[in-house]
């Protein structure tokens, strides 16, 4: 039984010097940590006795750990398909042509794959919530870990009012004389429905917004597969072979290595929010049997999903398509190639069905970032880097206070009714546009110094309950490809796929999010004092979860005694 010294859950003089966060061991959590109501209308936050503040008995502050293996599991495989993947593949198209579009997206898969099995092994050995920020605080830098836990705050709290905007537009496809005011306040009133039901909340509505995101996906790809073959209904434009030849004419590429670089921030903005898993783990009953087999599920998301979907996006849709080239915005759905596709068959209804599959996606979107947002914000209070009424959790397991301020920017939706209303949300925006990219990399480079730590402090590969499928190699390559699409858009901010140059407007709109994220770091590292952490600085053993080491090596051996095709199944599920 290897466990976390209970003496060290404290925290001594020395850890605090070098800003690391200090962390309780699992078992007293669970044993004298925060204490839940018996009645169920308090836990589930159903009454005014539930806002109360949770009594934490002589434990920690922690969230409500009521979410279970399903849950985590759909979070993995379709928690973040949302507008991004639906909307955004058009504009996509249309800037670097079928061929740009499904490269740029393996690229980022690639990256993806890498980046949540490095966190998934730090999850399963801390298990803490928010996580992104503390593990880059604790393994890189306490005013790095100030900065990506403030940087991922702001994302969701800009994509909250985001996604309810594009509620509004998804609505005006169907009736657009009704004020996209009246749809906002709808969809806004019900993302703080949910909410109300704290985690559990989250996690229903994810697990089955995933299951018809997932479903859509898979009958919007059967019907491609038709379509592409020729099947498509009499009069419609597949109604014989319609194979490759739209990467002949109009072209595989669009803008040529303009166009290339451009797709990159589109595919990562695709894949965000896939990282919420590792968030979603600190409130699972079991992280540790749960969030592995979760972890998994994105290789088949990644594979099935996004490159096998997008295939038949860039073999159906013309990336000189009028509707691509003349939409109103990267999130107007009259550009999604996904309703194109039913249009252009001639498949009654199928481009209504897509619309509002889209819908639920973006609905689905803006709760994950209250709940997203909330959480780490909680996270950044319970450690000094927030002000302390946002560490406020209540008897729901709910926090409060965390909530309440990610709601309140999806306020700023409204302010695309007034004129300049598109301009402002613009620059709201650009805040956040690369940000999950400098989250990524910091959950690459924290598994990275992780290993070395480990390592230093005498530990082997053999003592970790979840390895990486990649190891450090693949972190090293997470990390690279993203600098590279870090690059990749720096040179687009610079030289638009158009043509010709940006002017400082445009290229701060593109690239706004650096100089924030800097601004944050000069900030943590002000206020806190602390820089780049040693190697010998680094704590690998508090708070680390308590594990059955009898039952993990039963466990390995069953499965090393399997024949190969049952270890790779085992590998890859």
């Amino acid at each position: 039984m290897v466990s976390s010294d209970p003496a060290a859950s404290s925290g001594s003089k020395d850890e605090k010097d070098v800003g690391l966060p200090s962390y309780s061991s699992p078992s007293l959590n669970q044993a004298e940590g925060a204490q839940r109501s018996d009645k169920w209308a308090t836990r589930n936050g159903l009454n005014l006795e539930s806002f109360k503040k949770r009594d934490y008995g002589a434990g920690v502050v922690e969230l409500d750990r009521s979410m279970k293996p399903r849950h985590l599991h759909m979070i993995a495989i379709g928690g973040s398909i949302g507008a991004g993947f639906f909307v955004g593949s058009g504009s996509a198209l249309a800037t670097g042509g079928p061929a740009t579009l499904l490269i740029d997206f393996l690229i980022i898969g690639v990256m993806m794959f890498n980046v949540v099995y490095a966190l998934g092994e730090l999850a399963v050995m801390y298990p803490v919530s928010g996580g992104f920020y503390t593990y880059a605080t604790r393994f890189i830098d306490p005013s790095w870990g100030f900065a990506m836990g403030w940087n991922y705050v702001l994302q969701w709290a800009v994509v909250v009012p985001l996604e309810l905007t594009v509620c509004a537009i998804s609505i005006s496809y169907w009736n657009a004389e009704i004020s996209s005011g009246v749809w906002i306040t709808v969809f806004y009133v019900f993302i703080i429905i949910v909410n109300i039901f704290g985690t559990l909340g989250y996690a229903e509505e994810e697990f089955w917004a995933s299951i018809l995101k997932l479903s859509a996906t898979v009958i919007f790809m059967v019907i491609s597969l038709v379509c592409v073959l020729g099947g498509g209904p009499e009069g419609g434009w597949y109604d014989n072979y319609y194979g490759a030849r739209l990467w002949y004419d109009p072209g595989a590429f669009r803008h040529g290595f303009r166009g290339f670089c451009a797709v990159f921030v589109t595919a990562a903005f695709s894949f965000s929010g896939t990282e919420l898993v590792g968030l979603a783990a600190a409130e699972a009953k079991n992280p540790a049997k749960a969030l592995p087999g979760a972890i998994k599920q994105v290789f088949w998301r990644i594979t099935l999903f996004y490159i096998l979907g997008l295939t038949f996006v860039g073999l159906l849709i013309p990336s000189n398509d009028p509707h691509l080239l003349n939409a109103t915005s990267s999130n107007d759905v009259t550009a999604s190639p996904f309703v194109l596709v039913g249009q252009y068959a001639g498949l009654t209804g199928f481009n209504h069905f897509m619309n509002f599959i889209i819908l639920v996606s973006v609905v689905s979107i803006g709760v994950s970032g209250v709940y997203g947002g909330s959480r780490t914000l909680t996270a950044l209070a319970q450690q000094g880097y927030a002000p302390k009424i946002f560490s406020y959790v209540d008897r729901g397991g709910r926090p409060t206070f965390s909530v309440g301020a990610l709601l309140a920017f999806g306020l700023l939706a409204y302010l695309n009714l007034a004129a300049a209303g598109p301009d402002i949300f613009d620059w709201l925006l650009a805040l956040s546009g690369l940000a999950a990219l400098f989250t990524w990399g910091s959950i690459c480079l924290s598994h990275i110094r992780f290993r070395k730590a480990w390592a230093y402090h005498g530990h082997t590969l053999d003592e970790i309950p979840f390895k990486a499928i990649g190891g450090v190699w693949g972190s090293w390559l997470g990390l690279i490809l993203i600098i590279l699409v870090l690059i990749a858009q720096f040179f687009v901010a610079i030289c638009p796929p158009e043509g010709g140059f940006n002017d400082a407007a445009g290229f701060f709109q593109s690239y706004l999010a650096l100089p924030v994220v800097i601004l944050f770091w000069v900030v943590g590292y002000a206020w806190k004092r602390t820089g780049w952490l040693r190697t010998h600085q680094i704590d690998v053993d508090t708070g680390r979860r308590e594990v059955d080491w009898d039952e993990i090596n039963e466990y390995r051996a069953r499965i090393a005694a399997k024949p190969a095709w049952s270890r790779l199944y085992h590998l890859l599920f």
